[in-house]
């Protein structure tokens, strides 16, 4: 019966992110000339909107924790954990303040959807060496901006039993090289909404994204020794707190 009623809710889920894609895309062009970081401000404050309708239709709630975390004048390395397809319109949106996030180029391809995508997201194409390098650099430029980065370590949707899978190292080696502050966050229950795995299945649920104190980076730290540090720090937490 829940299998049922979980392509139900995907019939569902899927009309009314139509419905509401459209006057999304009309928005997103208007807007797509202005620079940064005002364009992606903008960006921000209509899609966080959009999604509070989206999660208000589709009987999904959210609830937040530790924005007091992001402290004024400052912004961060975001990095999340990756469960779900429903973890970047939760996070990009509800992160305080601007950001862009680290996104798979093959999303921007799709019609409507992708030029939204290409204004909130930094693009890559993981299997040239040439655009990681170049969005390595976007990434920086999006700091000197002042606005957050946000990256998920993991690189794909953990389909593992393990609290987080092993993490890459761009989000590290960005904090070293620009001296930025690395922001944990952790997102609960996106696997309920959106299983990896299993097609055409969408299931109401309560998600929560917890923003924890953020990590500075010190003198004699290098990649490898913060890539092991968040680690230990957001697995434990994910643990005391699913």
């Amino acid at each position: 019966m829940k299998k049922i009623l979980g392509r139900l809710f995907a019939i569902w889920a899927i009309l009314i992110f139509v419905l509401t894609l459209l006057p999304a895309s009309l928005y997103m062009f208007l807007i797509k000339n202005r620079k940064d970081p005002g364009r992606t401000r903008l960006f921000q404050n209509y899609s966080r909107r959009w999604m509070r309708l989206f999660f208000f239709c589709t009987g999904c709630r959210l609830k937040i924790r530790g924005k007091e975390h992001f402290k004024p004048g400052e912004n961060y390395i975001v990095v999340c954990n990756h469960n779900s397809l429903m973890d970047i319109p939760l996070s990009t949106p509800f992160i305080p303040g601007a950001n862009k996030t680290i996104a798979k180029i093959e999303m921007a391809r799709i019609p409507l959807f992708g030029g939204i995508y290409r204004i909130g997201s930094v693009l890559v194409d993981r299997s040239d060496k040439n655009s990681r390098k170049d969005s390595f650099m976007k990434m920086k430029e999006v700091l000197q901006l002042g606005m957050h980065m946000c990256i998920y370590p993991e690189g794909t949707r953990n389909r593992t039993q393990y609290p987080l899978k092993d993490f890459h190292d761009g989000a590290f080696k960005l904090a070293v090289d620009t001296g930025k502050s690395i922001l944990p966050a952790i997102i609960f229950n996106t696997k309920k909404v959106l299983p990896p795995g299993v097609p055409f299945y969408f299931w109401p649920s309560r998600m929560e994204m917890h923003f924890l104190p953020p990590v500075t980076v010190q003198g004699g730290d290098n990649y490898e020794s913060l890539k092991k540090r968040l680690h230990e720090i957001m697995s434990d937490y994910y643990e005391a707190n699913r």
